[in-house]
């Protein structure tokens, strides 16, 4: 018999990114490349983000009771986190984060600027 076992979730695995939710990053690559938005939510599972208003797709909705008229409407479609960057505060372009340690705190960092990152 040929059985095919279920991959477990495994928190180890999870895609690791110093980029946190309330971010202003700037889009990359794909139809939305260049808009500048706020992350929503970070999806570390599957590696993805979801930006409010930004790289949005069509969603044909039935009527519900919910929802009577039905219709077409706008839904935030997943980018993968790789994809995006955090804008830079000074130049408004995007630059990658590091770390440093100023008084006993770890702070993020843009790399480009120098500046701290909240």
């Amino acid at each position: 018999m040929n059985s095919k076992k279920m991959k477990q979730y495994d928190p180890k695995h999870d895609f690791k990114s110093k980029l946190r939710k309330g971010d202003e990053v700037v889009v990359l690559t794909g139809k939305s490349k260049g808009d500048i938005g706020k992350i929503e939510t970070i999806d570390k599972k599957r590696g993805v983000v979801y930006l409010t208003g930004k790289n949005l797709c069509k969603k044909h909705q039935k009527p519900d009771l919910n929802n009577h008229e039905g219709g077409i409407i706008d839904i935030p479609a997943p980018l993968h986190i790789s994809n995006v960057g955090l804008v830079d505060g000074k130049s408004q372009k995007a630059t990658r984060l590091g770390y440093q340690v100023e008084g006993g705190k770890k702070m993020r960092f843009a790399k480009k600027s120098k500046s701290v990152v909240s």
